[in-house]
């Protein structure tokens, strides 16, 4: 489906066009029809020949309400630029047509109203106008039909018009993301709360759960209409009425943002390719503060240049725009700046989940110019490099692809070698080339370190590797560098593979003599008798002695007698007492107790009032 979208100065005929067209009266508002003129978003829709139905949009034309033009216009397929015959270009023609331009545009008729109040020279001189202001658009060279509302003349011409334009008009994208920006939201008797809007990347079903963004709210799709018709799915670029279950009126407002649950995050910095108007009074400033449109939201933002210190008028650049609240916008998405006078410029969303970014760096142009201007593969390694690593849905939400064509090109990137896939399916992270040899490297750095700093100790804690290195115990990069050989892991500690446990003579002193008396009483070790904790965990790590309890070490060959002689004499006699272990072994209560509580943690033996019996 389709959207067509009026636009034109006040009292050029817009909604006398609409209701021509379709018999369906766009402005809704009391206060509309009472004044004569367009205030908000008046909507309808239109059945061509060819049984092809689409929604149409009519927008307000007087400068005041240029903010609810801006709202209705951003999800338009098709522009009616509507000029009347009796006045021609004014000031808000040229301002709906440098917004459609800078909206990228490209389809459009220019519809000249009014034909019956004037002769044909001065339609023609119209006309000769019509073609100049354009000619230097994205609408240039679109077709120019004169009409009017009132005779019905040149209605046909139109309509047919409308049609073949629509026909090489390419469908709306399919990610599989569906968004409806809320145009309008108000309450039904006996429905409760509905919102419409134009759907966008993907299509809704009835009874699908939904986010509201940026609000965080969520809600269920009780029912849908498009064009006054129940459907069961809305597919991309139809209009849509939309009605939830779960949220209420007052929790929403023009701006928000419908989608399927948990993958599109609000934000309130986004990197932009910003071009600004030839026709604006005066250059715009590095930290100038703007009115910023996207979709049907409005907000307060601050211009950060990246690159200079103001953009001239006719000028692009590149910025970050710092905005007073969260949006819900994604990358490709066309935005307008405004003063509160004057349209100033608009563009595109390069990275909608930005970083503040230092200015005057040729590193961070370069990466937002693969990301803005680049290639698809440009800009997915541009996306990974700044984000790695980064899980495949991630990086498809990123550059505001489908999934499939997100794994597409990762496969055709990885083939090349510019990237390294670890894991696989949900769990698939990707790095690039470069990025792993970071990390890696990075890795190795640390883990060297701290073998410089404990050269006694077999090897640095797994938890503090991952925390230094930012990533979770169980990361799938992490089972590489292991899998890989660049790290070894024993037990709870890594290391790398070249190290080898350097004692100082006066430590290995303090071992043997340690070893020594452990083994001189090997079931009833002198208490006294300590070793410091890097030598003490390091003789564990070698298996070369137990530690049973604090203060209470075996060696290991001492420790594997004592359980080898309680297991043997709990498996005859079914049991063994406190008692009877101390008497075994010759003991203390003190070893004994030990000794057994270590056995029940490590699941050998199990207590049962004041006795063990094996698990």
């Amino acid at each position: 489906m389709f959207v067509i979208g009026t636009a034109g100065h006040i009292d050029h005929g817009k909604s006398a066009l609409v209701h021509a067209l379709t018999g369906i009266d766009p402005d809704r508002l009391r206060e509309e029809k009472e004044r004569g003129m367009t205030i908000d978003l008046g909507f309808a829709w239109l059945k061509l020949p060819g049984g092809q139905e689409m929604g149409i949009v009519d927008v307000p034309g007087h400068e005041r309400f240029i903010s609810n033009m801006l709202a209705g216009v951003g999800g338009i397929d098709l522009a009616l630029l509507i000029v009347a015959a009796d006045e021609g270009i004014m000031p808000q023609t040229k301002e709906h047509l440098a917004i459609l331009d800078l909206l990228d545009i490209k389809k459009g008729i220019v519809v000249i109203t009014k034909k019956d109040l004037v002769d044909g020279e001065l339609l023609s001189l119209v006309r000769l106008e019509v073609e100049e202001v354009i000619g230097s658009t994205s609408l240039s060279g679109i077709p120019i039909i004169s009409v009017s509302a009132i005779t019905g003349e040149g209605l046909p011409d139109l309509i047919s018009a409308i049609e073949r334009e629509l026909a090489s008009t390419e469908a709306r994208k399919d990610v599989g993301r569906p968004r409806l920006a809320i145009d309008r939201a108000f309450t039904i008797a006996g429905a409760g709360t509905v919102v419409t809007g134009t759907l966008i990347d993907g299509s809704f079903s009835v009874g699908q759960d939904i986010e509201i963004v940026p609000r965080g709210l969520k809600a269920r799709l009780r029912g849908l209409q498009t064009h006054k018709t129940k459907v069961d799915v809305a597919r991309p670029g139809s209009r849509v009425a939309a009605n939830l279950v779960g949220v209420a009126i007052s929790q929403l407002e023009r701006g928000d943002v419908l989608t399927k649950q948990g993958w599109l995050v609000p934000t309130t910095r986004a990197d932009i390719r910003l071009r600004l108007l030839s026709d604006v009074k005066r250059p715009l400033r590095h930290g100038a503060t703007i009115s910023f449109y996207a979709g049907t939201a409005e907000m307060m933002a601050k211009i950060h240049l990246l690159e200079t210190e103001e953009i001239k008028p006719g000028e692009a650049a590149w910025a970050q725009l710092a905005l007073d609240r969260p949006v819900a916008i994604v990358k490709d998405d066309h935005f307008i700046i405004r003063s509160p006078m004057s349209t100033l410029g608009g563009g595109t969303i390069v990275s909608a989940q930005a970083q503040r970014h230092r200015r005057f760096r040729p590193e961070i142009v370069q990466a937002l110019e693969s990301r803005g201007e680049g290639t698809a593969e440009e800009a997915a390694m541009a996306a990974i490099e700044a984000n790695q690593p980064l899980a495949l849905g991630a990086l498809s939400v990123r550059c505001n692809l489908s999934g499939d064509d997100a794994g597409k090109i990762v496969d055709v990137l990885a083939r090349q070698g510019k990237l390294v896939l670890i894991g696989s399916g949900d769990s698939l992270l990707i790095f690039t080339t470069l990025g792993w040899e970071r990390l890696a490297n990075r890795a190795v750095a640390i883990v060297e370190e701290y073998h410089r700093r404990f050269p006694a100790r077999m090897g640095m804690p797994k938890g503090e590797l991952v925390s230094k290195l930012e990533m979770a115990p169980n990361s799938p990069a992490l089972q590489m560098l292991f899998g890989h050989g660049t790290l070894v892991e024993s037990g709870v500690a890594v290391s790398l593979p070249s190290h080898q446990v350097q004692l100082k003579p006066e430590q290995q002193a303090k071992v043997d003599v340690f070893l020594h008396v452990l083994n001189e009483s090997p079931y009833s070790p002198p208490g006294d008798m300590t070793l410091e904790p890097d030598l003490l965990n390091l003789l564990i790590a070698q298996d070369k002695v137990v530690k049973v309890h604090d203060g209470v070490v075996f060696s290991s060959s001492a420790y594997e007698e004592m359980v080898s002689k309680v297991m043997a004499y709990a498996r005859s006699k079914g049991k063994i007492t406190l008692a009877e272990v101390r008497d075994l072994l010759g003991t203390s209560r003190k070893y004994a107790t030990a000794l057994l509580e270590y056995m029940d943690e490590k699941k050998l033996t199990r207590r049962v009032g004041d006795e063990r019996v094996l698990r």
